[in-house]
Order: C-alpha cells, then structure tokens, then sequence
C-alpha cells in the first residue's frame, strides 16, 4: 500500500530519529568500554548541538532554495557519513559531530516543508504533533535499542544505524518534490539570518514560541544527561543499556503529550501552554526526593507528558506565522540557531559542573530554576498579548 506525502515523511523522520538515538548510546557505551572521563558524554553532546548553531545562517536558505525533500535526503547522507566515521573507529565527539551536521541540514526541511503539504491551520496543528509524536517514538525505541544492542555488540548497532539511515534515504525519494526559490543566495541569506532572527524576535507572537521551545529543549537536553548520571546514584543502576530504558520512558510520556495536545490546546490557544510548563518545573524539582525506580517512571512520563504539550503549539504558531514573515525554511533555521545554542549552553554548564564533582541532583535543581524563569517570562508575556481567552 502506498503512503501519502506526509505519512511517508513521518516514517522517515521516525527512521532518522531512532537512528539519531541509538548513536547517543552507542557512544555512551564507546566511552565506558574505552575508559573516558564520565563528563566526556557531555562533550559528545555539544559537539552534536555545535553543528546547529555554526551552520544555522546557512540551512534555512539551503532548504527554501531547493525542493525540501532533496534536502531531507543530503541530511540523511551525511548522518550515514558520521556512522562510517564511528565504525572506522574515529573520536565518539567528532563522529556525532558529523551526525549533528546532516541533523542541521535536515531539520529545516523537516519541519518546513510541512505547510506545503497541508491545507489549514488545523491540519498543520495535527501534522506537528504527529510528527512530534513520531519524534518521540523515535528517541523512545532509538534509545532503548541503542542501550541494548550496543552491550550485545557495538559494530552490529552501528550497522543497524547504518541501515536505517539508508532506508529512511530511500523513502524520501516517495516525497513530493517541491521546488524552492531558485532566486535566493547563500552569501545574501547569511548575512540576513540575522536580520531574519530579530524579526521574528521583535514579533510578540513569534518570540513567545522562539523563547518556549528554545527553554524547553535545553531543559531536556540538560535533565537526559543529568538522569544518565542520577539512575546509578539514586536507584543503584549500572548497565548502559537499563539507563536508557529508563531514559526512554520520559520519550513515552512526551509522545502521549503531543499526540493530546490538539486536544488539550487548540492552535489558536497556544499561549495557554505555559501551564503545562508549570507542571514540567515541579515535576524536575522532585527528582532529588526519589529513591523508588516506580516513582521514578511515573515522575519521568509526567515530565515528558507537560513537555510535549508544552512544545507542540509553540512549534505550530511559529511555523505558521514565520512561514509569512521570512519563510519556513528560514524560521526553523533561526529556531534551531536559538533552541542548539541555548542546548549547548545549558550541556556546556552541566559538563563542566560534572567535571568539577557536582552531583547530577544540583544540576537538575539547577535547570528547573532556570526554566522556571522562562516560564515566567512566558506568563508575563501571554497578559500582554492582551488575547481574550
């Protein structure tokens, strides 16, 4: 049976993002058999998110120039370049550095090329969250399997990310190609990203999403690393591929969320979201009280439930104003530069503090302090969008 358009591109998008997931874990399992520093996996981290920061004035033009799902294909091409380079055994940090390279090239068109191929509001709403849901399946699976195939072989998994590289590739072929804006130039786009970046800013609407999806994603980046560190200290697990499991759980509670989200907020009420945000601070800040593996799962699917509610209609408004206002390639670029660059702080900070001997408990405190803060600033900004709710 053959897929429409967009169901093929969940299914690609589900097969790139296992694949992205496996590769955390496989390179966790790298840094224990080699004997690195514990802190290191931080470092592999921010060489992933680097590569969406520098290249970001870059991508979004690339995906509005060319048909966005020949851009899906060359971001796949090179994610499989960066599992060769792990396989010939190269550094974890600069293997998934490649990885984090075809990652920046593909997101824009992955999220671009959406309202292209849908017809309203609403229908993107739904898009979104599937395609957020299918996301979330992905690190899900891809981090449970990542764990688990790394510690029954190491060049098997990186095979099997190989592969699924390549078959998502094929499937990409089966999307539609839309042409993109032959007109635009790479140099005269990179000097307007900047340009492009305060538009969006200067925007209430846009900027409210910008600033909700960007302390999101660094939150999450933050607490993924910090639980890979807190599951041995506070539940006594040990092996690579039982943390994941437990990693993974905070995936299933995120997918449920954006599956809901249509449900719970409509696309029009997205700056009601906040609330769920509230609920995602207080449901990091009991962390440090838990010893319970069983309180553990239900406190990391209520953490990824608020945050995948909390994301979704943010995503949704973004794209479907800045689709109007600079294009949608161009949004997603500015949105990636935002969201990698917060990332990558908020990872740099937890490497180093880990370095130093901190606890994985002070960090996640820490990075629900921060979000809190956002939050706030979300709250404040949602009175003065002066919306009748």
């Amino acid at each position: 049976m053959k897929m429409n358009p967009l169901q093929t591109l969940y299914v690609t998008q589900f097969l790139s993002a296992f694949a992205d997931n496996m590769i955390l874990f496989i390179t966790l399992a790298i840094i224990k058999q080699q004997a690195f520093p514990d802190y290191y996996i931080g470092v592999v981290q921010a060489c992933f998110l680097i590569a969406f920061v520098i290249f970001a004035p870059f991508v979004g033009a690339f995906a509005d120039k060319n048909a966005k799902s020949q851009v899906l294909l060359v971001g796949n091409a090179i994610k499989a370049i960066g599992i060769i380079a792990l396989f010939l055994h190269l550094d974890p940090a600069v293997s998934y550095g490649i990885v984090g390279i075809g990652a920046a090239v593909y997101s824009p068109a992955k999220y671009g090329i959406l309202p292209s191929l849908t017809h309203s509001e609403s229908e993107l709403l739904r898009a979104n969250a599937r395609i957020e849901g299918y996301t979330i399946m992905a690190i899900l699976i891809g981090s449970v399997c990542g764990g688990v195939l790394a510690k029954i072989s190491l060049t098997g998994s990186i095979v099997a990310c190989f592969a699924l590289y390549l078959i998502s590739l094929l499937l990409t072929l089966q999307i539609p190609r839309i042409s993109g804006n032959s007109s635009i130039r790479y140099v005269k786009e990179a000097r307007a990203f900047l340009t492009d970046m305060k538009l969006l800013l200067k925007d209430r609407t846009t900027r409210f999403s910008l600033v909700g999806t960007g302390s999101f994603w660094m939150t999450s980046s933050v607490v993924r690393l910090a639980i890979i560190a807190w599951v041995p200290a506070h539940l006594g697990i040990q092996s690579v591929d039982q943390i994941s499991m437990l990693v993974a759980v905070t995936g299933i509670g995120i997918m449920v969320g954006a599956l809901m989200t249509p449900k719970l907020i409509p696309a029009r009420k997205y700056y009601n979201s906040y609330v769920f945000g509230i609920v995602m601070i207080i449901s990091i800040l009991l962390f440090p009280l838990i010893t319970n593996l069983y309180l553990t799962i239900c406190l990391l699917l209520l953490v990824g439930f608020s945050g995948g509610v909390f994301i979704v209609p943010m995503n949704t408004v973004l794209q479907d104003k800045g689709q109007g206002m600079v294009g949608a390639g161009k949004t997603i670029a500015v949105q990636n530069f935002l969201e990698n660059s917060m990332m990558l702080a908020g990872v740099g900070i937890y490497t180093q503090i880990s370095k130093d001997g901190l606890s994985p408990d002070i960090s996640i405190m820490g990075i629900a302090v921060i979000l809190a803060g956002f939050v706030g600033y979300l709250i404040i900004q949602r009175q003065r969008l002066k919306i009748v709710v």
